[in-house]
C-alpha cells in the first residue's frame, strides 16, 4: 500500500518543543507522530498510530501464542469493585475520580484487576473452565503529579493487561511462567534489552512480583544485580541482616557534651577534635542516625515513628514508602516536633527497656525501629535525646533495644546481595513490563470460586502481566535515532520503505511513481513523498526525520535508470538500478 506524503496528516517541526525533556518526546513531536493535548496528555497522528499498532500487533501474536484471549473492557469503571477490595482509597491522589449526573463515584481506570475478576466470576462456574488468561489493549489513567519525559510518563497511556485465572497454585505457577515467557519473546522481536528484576508488588497486591527493565540512562527505577545473578528492583531489595557481635569489650555508654552537632558531619568533627579515639579517627559509620517520619494511613490518622540507620547512609523514600505501605511517607515536620517534646532535634538517640537514655526526656508512644545492619553488640555515637548531648559506646540490644525493623536506607555499589551472589551494582532502568502471582487477593475480596473436581467451592489464584505499549514505543525512540531523526527498527517502523522523489522535471516523478507501483504490488508499505513544490533538501530532511529506515532517492540518475538506496540503521548510501531496488529492500528486511 501507497500513502503519499502530500496527503499525509502530518506536519514536521525544524525546533524542539518548549516542554521536551528527552530524545523520544522532541523527536516524536518533530516528526509528527504525536502532539500534547495537556501536561501527559497526548494526541496520536497517522504515523505515530502505524508505529504504536505495530507494536501492539507484536504483543498480540505473543499473547496467542501463550493462550491468551483478548477482550476490552470501558476505561470509566463504578467506585463499587474498586471499593471492595480497598484500592479506591489505597490510590489516595493517584487515580481520577469523577461523578455521573446522579451522583454515583467513578474512576478512570488506571488498572482492571477489579473487572476482570467480575467478568470471569459472572461467566464461569467450574474447573472445567480453567485454566484461562485474558488480555486487554486499553488506555489506562493516572493523575501523575509530575508527568514528565513525553510518552514515559504520561496521565493517560496504553497497557496491555493480561490475567490468568487457575485452580490450584501449581496452574498459577504455569500461567505466570508462560507469560513471563511470551514477554522476553516480545521484547527480544522489539529489538529491546531487559533484565526481568525481583519487584515489590505495591498496589497490585500478591505474592511474587518481577518487572522487566530496559536498562537506560533516563530511567526513573534504579535496580541492582550482582555477577552471580541477582537482580532487583531497589525498592525490593532486601538488606541482609548483620550477625550479632561480641560486645564484651565496649566500655559503658558515656554522655558527652556535643555542642552545636546537629548534623552527622558536625558530630564526626567535634568527635575527633574532643573525644578520639585511640585505633582511628570517628567515622559516619560509627554513628547511629534517628530519622522522623510522619505516616498517614488511608483513613487519615497519623503516626510518627522513628528509625536508626547508619550516619554514612541516607533514608530512600521510595524504599520507605514500601516498608510501611500502605500508608503515605513523609518526613516529620516542625509541628511533628513542637508536638513532641520528647524529640530533641539534631540529637535523637534510642530508647531502651527503661525509656530514652536520658529518662527525663521520654518519648513514649512512638515507635523506634532499625536499619538491619545494627546487629546486637554493635556499638554506636549517636544522640542523647537532649540538646546538644550525644552517647558514646551505646550498645544494641545491651542499652537500648527497638519495636523492630525498617529496612529504608539507601542501597550502595558493593552491598551484599540477598541471595549471596556477591556484591551488586547500580544501574538505571525503565520499567516496560511487570508481571505478578496476585493469588488470591482480589477473588477472595469480589467471591470468584468455582466448583473443584469433588464439587466443592474453591477460590480461584490469579496473575496479572502488564506491558507498557505506548511508553515501549517511546523507550525504542529513545534508543533509535540520530541527530537528524528517528530510526525505526523495521520490526516497528512506520513503513516499510520511504521514496523521495527529489527531481526538479518530470522524470524523477514518472520513474518514481512506476517504482511505487512496483513496490506496492509487492506488498511494501510504502511512503511516497510526492510534494512537487518542495525542495529536495526539505524532502531529505523530512526523510531522515520521520525515520522509516530504508529511503530510496529517486533523482538526478531517474532517466539513466538509477536511484539512490540509503539504509538509516547502517548508513550506508548506493547507487543501485531500478530492477535491483525490490531485491535489496527485500534482502535488507
Amino acid at each position: 500500500m501507497t500513502t503519499r506524503l502530500s496527503q499525509l496528516f502530518v506536519r514536521t517541526l525544524r525546533d524542539d518543543p518548549a516542554d521536551a525533556e528527552v530524545a523520544s518526546h522532541r523527536l516524536l513531536v518533530r516528526a509528527g507522530y504525536i502532539r500534547r493535548q495537556a501536561p501527559g496528555v497526548f494526541a496520536w497522528l497517522p504515523l505515530g498510530l502505524k508505529v504504536r499498532r505495530r507494536v501492539e500487533q507484536v504483543v498480540r501474536e505473543e499473547m496467542a501464542a501463550a493462550g491468551a484471549q483478548e477482550v476490552h473492557f470501558p476505561a470509566l469503571l463504578p467506585r463499587e469493585p474498586y471499593e471492595a477490595t480497598g484500592r479506591w482509597e489505597e490510590y489516595g491522589d493517584g487515580i481520577f475520580r469523577l461523578k455521573d449526573r446522579r451522583g454515583a463515584d467513578y474512576l478512570l481506570a488506571p488498572t482492571h484487576e477489579e473487572v476482570f475478576t467480575l467478568m470471569v466470576k459472572d461467566l464461569y462456574s467450574s474447573y472445567k473452565d480453567l485454566p484461562l488468561c485474558i488480555y486487554q489493549i486499553q488506555d489506562k489513567y493516572r493523575d501523575e503529579a509530575r508527568p514528565r519525559a513525553g510518552l514515559l510518563r504520561g496521565r493517560e497511556f496504553s497497557m496491555k493487561d493480561a490475567y490468568s485465572f487457575d485452580v490450584d497454585d501449581a496452574g498459577l505457577d504455569a500461567s505466570y511462567q508462560a507469560q513471563r515467557d511470551a514477554y522476553e519473546r516480545i521484547f527480544q522481536r522489539l529489538g529491546l534489552e531487559y533484565v526481568i528484576v525481583q519487584a515489590d508488588a505495591g498496589a497490585m497486591g500478591g505474592s511474587r512480583s518481577e518487572e522487566f527493565l530496559h536498562p537506560i540512562a533516563i530511567g526513573e527505577d534504579t535496580f541492582v544485580r550482582s555477577a552471580g545473578g541477582y537482580a532487583a528492583n531497589v525498592e525490593a531489595y532486601r538488606t541482609p541482616a548483620a550477625a550479632p557481635v561480641d560486645a564484651s569489650g565496649v566500655p559503658a555508654a558515656i554522655i558527652h557534651d556535643s555542642p552545636e552537632t546537629p548534623t552527622i558531619a558536625t558530630l564526626v568533627a567535634l568527635s575527633n577534635e574532643r573525644y578520639p579515639r585511640d585505633d582511628r579517627p570517628w567515622e559516619a559509620a560509627d554513628t547511629l542516625k534517628n530519622v522522623v517520619l510522619r505516616l498517614t494511613a488511608l483513613d487519615g490518622t497519623r503516626e510518627l515513628v522513628v528509625v536508626g540507620v547508619p550516619g554514612d547512609r541516607e533514608v530512600d523514600m521510595k524504599r520507605a514508602e514500601v516498608a510501611f505501605a500502605p500508608a503515605a511517607v513523609e518526613a516529620a515536620t516542625e509541628e511533628d516536633f513542637a508536638a513532641h517534646p520528647g524529640l530533641v532535634k539534631g540529637y535523637i538517640g534510642p530508647w531502651g527497656p527503661n525509656g530514652p537514655v536520658l529518662g527525663e526526656t521520654s518519648s513514649t508512644g512512638i515507635r523506634y525501629l532499625l536499619d538491619p545492619r545494627v546487629a546486637d553488640g554493635t556499638a554506636w555515637v549517636t544522640g542523647a535525646n537532649a540538646h546538644e548531648k550525644h552517647v558514646y559506646h551505646l550498645v544494641a540490644g545491651r542499652d537500648f533495644t527497638a519495636d523492630g525493623v525498617a529496612d529504608i536506607a539507601e542501597v550502595r555499589p558493593g552491598d551484599p546481595a540477598p541471595d549471596g551472589s556477591g556484591p551488586v551494582e547500580l544501574a538505571r532502568g525503565m520499567e516496560i513490563g511487570h508481571v505478578f502471582q496476585l493469588g488470591r487477593k482480589y477473588a477472595e475480596a469480589l467471591g470468584l470460586q468455582v466448583l473443584d473436581e469433588n464439587g466443592k467451592l474453591v477460590t480461584v489464584t490469579m496473575g496479572s502481566y502488564g506491558i507498557g505499549v505506548t511508553r515501549i514505543m517511546a523507550v525504542i525512540a529513545e534508543n533509535a535515532h540520530d541527530e537528524k531523526g528517528l530510526i525505526w527498527p523495521r520490526e516497528v517502523a512506520p513503513f516499510d520503505v520511504h521514496v523521495v522523489a527529489a527531481g526538479r522535471d518530470d522524470v524523477a516523478y514518472e520513474v518514481a511513481e512506476t517504482l511505487v507501483a512496483e513496490l506496492d504490488a509487492a506488498g511494501l508499505d510504502t511512503l511516497y513523498d510526492d510534494r512537487p513544490k518542495v525542495s529536495p533538501g526539505v524532502k531529505f530532511g523530512d526523510a531522515e526525520l520521520i525515520g522509516v529506515p530504508l529511503i530510496v532517492v529517486v533523482g538526478r540518475g531517474a532517466a539513466d535508470g538509477r536511484v539512490e538506496l540509503w539504509n538509516r540503521a547502517t548508513g550506508e548510501r548506493d547507487e543501485v538500478a531500478l530492477h535491483e531496488v525490490l531485491p535489496r529492500l527485500r534482502a535488507a528486511g
